[in-house]
């Protein structure tokens, strides 16, 4: 079926959301036209708001609507433990688990010279200004491990080396409640690697 050009146009921009198909983005469209026109309202005004008047916080690089971001302004938090994320949704995760009480640098993605994102696109200029007004005892690498991660990690080990401050690396391996059997050999040897005296 063929719908008007603002309707195939909705479901058009529906469809730049991640996980949402042509299918979905038709149900969405369609559910907001037939029982949700003031709650499109609503998501239409607050996307709006969101575009123009979230940006990245000035230290640390996370979503804000101020210079700096609650994180960066806290008196509570340790400046001198930085952990560096790829993803703001990974501070996120992180602070759910109230065990880190230090600051944090988010990439805003990996390096990945194939698609064309350098060191500049990841923020690391910045990154290194951070190292060279000095305060920062430890450097937590926190990227995913990926082939990506793992190799946005090194060159951050490499930059913070300069500097002579300390690099870790958060620890990977078996997840609490999983079976050995049922983790993949990769996990495996990083849980081995990563064994701690008791």
């Amino acid at each position: 079926m063929q719908f008007s050009p603002l309707l195939e146009q909705l479901i058009e921009t529906l469809r730049c959301l991640p996980g949402v198909g042509p299918k979905t983005a038709q149900r969405m469209a369609l559910q907001l036209l037939t029982r949700g026109r003031e709650n499109g309202k609503r998501l239409a005004h607050s996307l709006i708001q969101a575009m123009e008047k979230i940006g990245h916080c000035e230290s640390c690089r996370i979503f804000s609507e101020t210079e700096f971001c609650n994180i960066c302004a806290s008196l509570h938090r340790d400046p001198s433990l930085l952990c560096i994320v790829e993803n703001p949704i990974d501070v996120t995760v992180i602070e759910q688990t109230s065990s880190f009480k230090g600051k944090y640098f988010v990439l805003l993605g990996h390096l990945s010279p194939l698609d064309g994102i350098g060191p500049e696109e990841i923020g690391l200029p910045k990154l290194r200004l951070h190292f060279e007004q000095g305060g920062i005892q430890e450097v937590i690498l926190a990227t995913n491990p990926t082939v990506e991660g793992e190799a946005t990690a090194h060159y951050i080990l490499s930059l913070a080396k300069q500097y002579g401050i300390k690099v870790t690396r958060i620890a990977r391996g078996i997840s609490i409640g999983s079976a050995l059997e049922y983790s993949d050999p990769n996990t495996l040897m990083h849980a081995f690697d990563g064994r701690e005296l008791l």
